[in-house]
């Protein structure tokens, strides 16, 4: 199988990072679990310790040639793990969600519905680490790879998972499943990196209540801009602030995901893109079916995507893509819109 991508991070991030770096840090550990597991207190966003505080940030959207388009906002308040709100403006579209005190959510929406990658700031911003689930030996292994920048090398942790085909390759390209490259003395993230294509670059990153929070955010399609953002404040809040109060527009929504079967969601689907059969896993003869996990929003949006199985990498990385632009009929619980999670399943078949 040829080399679908390697990693490429840009030397800025380094010096950024290093001016609020601690000098006097021992260096990773070596186990990338170990690595994990230092990171996680300096990325924990709903630590009941932290003081109330509000974040805004401004971003730029591209087109699918890198050319700007347009231009948005983003904010968030947070004033106890409970109590917190997060809004999206630009021209034609907002979508705010509050999380209330009471253990409730409401959201508003206006205009068009956001894109993919305008929900994914508010995770490379607060929540950029994987889940615990990408870190169970049972369904992932993590490789850890150094990533040379010039004569700096570069520890990433790559998150496999285990798939029939990829069990028998001792070697996996960087770069091509999750992978997370931290700076190589402190337990800070500068890029993540998955699925052969997407690329998330943490510049200029700071300390906020001991917490790590990347001041400039880049994501890229390869070298092609997806989307750039710029924190422009980080403030303290008055945990009484209005805006964390739903408006008496906004509408009651639940905060839980409702797990649906990959069938019923099948028959909701309204927009496909058909995935394109990678011509590398025809020429090996490679099909089966790939299942990929999803979070459907309220708008029938797919918000986030990952791979559960599937029978070879390539065969992952078209499904992630094509999936991604799908959309489905809002699901209704109760007659509200709700988010839902669901697999998905993507059948590559070779003809006779």
């Amino acid at each position: 199988m040829r080399i679908i991508c390697l990693l490429a991070l840009s030397l800025a991030t380094l010096p950024a990072f290093a001016q609020s770096a601690d000098n006097a840090a021992p260096g990773l550990p070596k186990d990338p679990h170990e690595v994990f597991a230092a990171a996680a207190p300096f990325y924990d966003f709903s630590d009941p310790a932290l003081k109330p505080w509000h974040l805004k940030a401004t971003y730029q959207l591209y087109d699918e040639k890198g050319k700007p388009t347009e231009q948005g906002s983003f904010e968030y308040w947070w004033a106890s793990p409970k109590l917190y709100r997060s809004t999206w403006t630009r021209p034609g579209a907002t979508h705010t969600d509050w999380h209330t005190a009471d253990g409730k959510g409401a959201h508003q929406d206006t205009g068009k519905p956001l894109d993919f990658f305008e929900y994914k700031l508010q995770d490379g911003l607060l929540a950029p680490l994987p889940d615990s689930k990408e870190l169970d030996p049972a369904n992932y292994r993590l490789d850890r790879q150094n990533l040379s920048v010039g004569k700096t090398k570069i520890p990433c942790m790559m998150a496999v998972p285990r798939m029939p085909y990829n069990e028998q390759l001792k070697f996996v390209p960087l770069g091509l499943f999750p992978t997370y490259c931290f700076d190589p003395q402190t337990p800070a993230l500068v890029a993540s990196h998955s699925f052969g294509s997407l690329l998330t670059e943490y510049n200029h990153i700071v300390k906020v209540q001991n917490k790590y929070l990347a001041r400039e955010i880049t994501l890229l399609d390869g070298t092609r801009k997806i989307l750039t953002a710029t924190v422009d404040s980080i403030t303290g809040l008055n945990p009484s602030n209005p805006a964390l109060i739903p408006t008496v527009e906004a509408s009651a929504t639940s905060l839980e995901k409702v797990p649906i079967s990959a069938g019923v969601m099948q028959g909701m689907l309204i927009k496909k893109q058909t995935p394109v059969y990678p011509q590398e896993a025809k020429d090996a003869r490679i099909s089966g079916t790939v299942v990929l996990k999803a979070i459907i929003g309220r708008d029938g949006y797919i918000y986030d995507l990952r791979v559960i199985s599937a029978p070879a990498p390539c065969l992952a990385i078209s499904a992630m893509w094509a999936v991604s632009k799908w959309q489905y009929k809002p699901y209704l619980l109760v007659g509200e819109p709700v988010a839902v999670e669901t697999t998905v399943n993507v059948i590559y078949s070779l003809g006779d």
